[in-house]
């Protein structure tokens, strides 16, 4: 069960490291693109996304997808859903 702020981030690392296993999270700008900073195309977008929906069990709409392109979109996005 999810249940604090860390708990959101290991499961962003976990779900870029699944598509990105060369990411260092410790290197990334919270509110730089996941793409501007790793290389990470649309598909693995995708397999990233789908990577925190399983984490997290919980469905992200497609419309919600651009607040998940920074690592700070998804602190935010995620804290929010999972305190709804």
């Amino acid at each position: 069960m999810i249940e604090t702020g860390r708990d959101i981030d290991a499961a962003i690392i976990g779900a870029l490291g699944a598509v990105a296993p060369e990411v260092r999270p410790d290197a990334l700008d919270p509110d730089r693109p996941f793409r501007d900073q790793i290389e990470l195309d649309s598909v693995d977008f995708l397999g990233f996304v789908l990577g925190l929906e399983k984490r997290l069990s919980l469905k992200v709409p497609e419309l919600d997808y651009p607040q998940l392109s920074t690592l700070g979109g998804c602190r935010v996005y995620l804290r929010t859903r999972m305190d709804s």
